[in-house]
């Protein structure tokens, strides 16, 4: 009877877990879904980096303008401009502009562009907890690192439940680092000039121009 019992609770608990990675997938499908909606998207955001036994608590704030794999991001005091083909990393502080190429098709390549949807392949994913966050309703997606050199021990992905857009994503490091992007304004199909992604070189005169290809 015993064994019966055991045999049957071992089926309930693999039987729930299933079913929640399922809800976990469908709501991480929806997140998907609505980005491929927006013409655009800007995004403005607050990082943060804490590491108890390093001492290390550092916060900074950055913005994103994305449109399909275009992109602005400024962070830091760098400024990166991707149009398409290629990409220019502007660094006011050293008066330097460095040019690259870019394979967009590269999957293991991390670009801003994938930020919003980086959750398609490469991770587990489970059911986590939901929370109220400033009167919004927060639901969090665990996703496992499925490469075993990866240097992150988890990373809980925050969804607002009514939006279905990403709220923040809090990776946890295997020397126990934690970093927390945040996003604070999420706005979509703001109006853009032509040349937004559009590198100007006469804006940057006294720069040095470095070009890697």
């Amino acid at each position: 009877m015993n064994k019966i019992l055991s045999i049957a609770l071992l089926l309930f608990i693999s039987f729930s877990a299933n079913a929640q990675d399922k809800k976990a997938k469908d709501l991480l499908d929806q997140v998907t879904a609505k980005v491929k909606t927006y013409d655009n998207i800007s995004i403005d955001f607050k990082y943060s980096l804490y590491n108890s036994k390093e001492n290390i608590n550092k916060e900074s704030k950055g913005n994103l303008l994305l449109e399909g794999n275009k992109y602005v991001l400024n962070f830091l005091g760098v400024t990166k401009i991707y149009d398409g083909k290629k990409s220019y990393t502007i660094v006011p502080e050293d008066e330097e502009v460095t040019i690259s190429s870019v394979n967009d098709k590269d999957e293991n390549a991390i670009t801003p562009a994938k930020m919003l949807t980086f959750f398609n392949s490469g991770y587990k994913y489970y059911w986590d907890i939901p929370q109220d966050l400033k009167g919004r309703k927060i639901q969090y997606i665990k996703l496992v690192p499925t490469n075993p050199k990866d240097q992150r021990k988890e990373v809980l992905l925050g969804i607002d439940s009514q939006t279905k857009n990403i709220y923040n994503v809090i990776e946890m490091g295997k020397n126990g680092t934690k970093t927390t992007l945040t996003v604070n304004s999420f706005k979509t199909n703001q109006p853009l000039s032509k040349n937004q992604f559009t590198f100007a070189a006469s804006k940057y005169p006294n720069y040095y121009i470095n070009k890697i290809d």
